[in-house]
């Protein structure tokens, strides 16, 4: 029986899960490359045999994107697996309208065919979009579980960046252990809030070795999901944050519309900085969507440990790379403190970029004056570190969920902001727990 040819286009995380449980040990199948897109540096590489398994001794090649017609023909491909998130429904489908038009069939895998059960409870935390409000969320869940005695691990959407075949599995109990790892900054931003709350959180490549492993450690599983991806895993409780402050998004946004149909609970978080009517608009989503769905509503107020060089001050603004880039936020938690506490003037870094900075800043025009934490590798920490450096202003707000002072040299004042879950309300996430007999 000749196989058939599949090409995966993804981003260094779905797309490679997707092979492992779906494709690698199916004979019937002939995956001959991926394409990679959003995150920078991954095309180029290798999908490892030592990872790929027995029908791929040679592992597979990773190409850009851009070369995805030219692939199809070079290659007799005979269908295309799209298999990366946080993109609008009209995105998906022009990908749709350029394999077909390539004359092969262009496929989503769903999650019956991907996700894989656990021994132990998991409780899922995802979100309709990135920047929604996920990782406060999954602190509270896990303080909670913690706090009744419970044994939790967390297990994170991957963010694969590095040598694959030492990614495979990753367990991240210390500070010490992002260092071991070589974690970019986008990984730390979602380890280390973890690991200084005491807590134990995994990542990686393969997702089933990741499991079995953290199973042997863990009475829960926590799956802290990534961008608007739908669990890796068969989950006994989901929770799908729901941003207002990006209404409609809800709906039209792969597949963070399939995440907000999974939920058991949704999140409506910043209800604090979001307008009543937006608050309205995706309530009458998630009715729409997922009637059968609980409903929390919550705020993420912000703490500053510095406010005082706020206050005046002309700022430059730091927030967290992917919210602002394909998450397509406005702005984030640091510029909240920035009105919060009086800053004089927010900075426009444009003039002040260097390298992939400067390169982000063109590929996503709609930042504008904010800094995204970028870090997907040693240059680009560089490139960041420069240009908060050569900004001319009096004082930096860091509104990542990390301590980036700790990662670059910054040489001027500066002042974290952070966030946590507050919810509004008697109906909460400690209620839901209860409720589910996990508490």
């Amino acid at each position: 029986m000749s196989r058939i040819n599949t090409l995966i286009m993804g981003a260094a995380g779905r797309d490679f899960h997707n092979f492992n449980v779906f494709f690698r040990d199916k004979e019937e199948y002939n995956v001959l490359a991926f394409t990679a897109t959003q995150i920078p540096n991954i095309d180029g590489r290798l999908y490892p045999p030592e990872l790929a398994g027995k029908l791929y001794p040679k592992g597979i090649p990773i190409y850009q994107e851009s070369e995805l017609t030219d692939l199809i023909k070079k290659l007799d491909i005979q269908q295309v697996i799209f298999a990366y998130s946080d993109v609008p429904y009209n995105y998906v489908m022009s990908k749709a309208s350029i394999v077909n038009a390539a004359g092969v069939s262009f496929r989503l895998l769903g999650a019956a065919e991907t996700q894989v059960k656990s021994t132990k409870p998991v409780i899922a935390i995802i979100a309709v979009r990135t920047g929604s409000g996920k990782s406060q969320t999954s602190r509270k869940i896990v303080e909670l579980l913690r706090a009744a005695g419970k044994k939790v691990v967390a297990i994170r959407h991957p963010m694969p960046y590095g040598d694959l075949v030492r990614q495979k599995v990753q367990r991240f109990g210390s500070l010490e252990d992002l260092k071991l790892h070589d974690c970019t900054i986008e990984e730390i931003e979602e380890y280390e809030p973890h690991i200084v709350s005491g807590g134990v959180i995994y990542a990686g490549v393969d997702y089933e070795a990741i499991l079995r492993q953290a199973e042997q450690e863990a009475d829960i599983i926590i799956w802290d999901g990534g961008n608007n991806d739908f669990p890796f895993y068969v989950a006994d409780l989901t929770f799908t944050v729901v941003d207002p402050l990006r209404p409609g998004n809800e709906l039209t946004y792969y597949p963070g519309n399939t995440s907000l149909r999974l939920a058991d609970v949704a999140v409506i978080n910043k209800i604090d900085s979001a307008t009543p009517e937006n608050i309205a608009k995706v309530r009458k989503s998630i009715r729409q969507e997922n009637p059968k769905a609980k409903i929390i509503e919550a705020a993420s107020p912000i703490k500053v440990d510095n406010p005082e060089i706020i206050d005046g001050k002309r700022v430059l603004v730091v927030e967290d790379g992917p919210t602002l880039t394909h998450g397509e936020m406005e702005y984030g938690a640091g510029m909240v403190a920035a009105w919060m506490y009086g800053a004089s003037e927010i900075i426009d870094p444009r003039p002040y970029t260097v390298g992939t900075i400067t390169e982000t800043f063109i590929k996503y025009p709609k930042i504008g004056t904010l800094l995204p934490a970028m870090g997907y590798g040693d240059q680009q920490m560089k490139d960041l570190e420069e240009t908060i450096n050569n900004t001319d202003c009096d004082a930096v707000i860091i509104g990542t969920p990390i301590d980036l002072s700790r990662l670059i040299k910054i040489n001027k004042p500066c002042t974290r902001v952070g966030y946590d879950l507050q919810e509004i309300g008697a109906f909460t996430v400690e209620k839901v727990l209860r409720d589910k007999g996990l508490l």
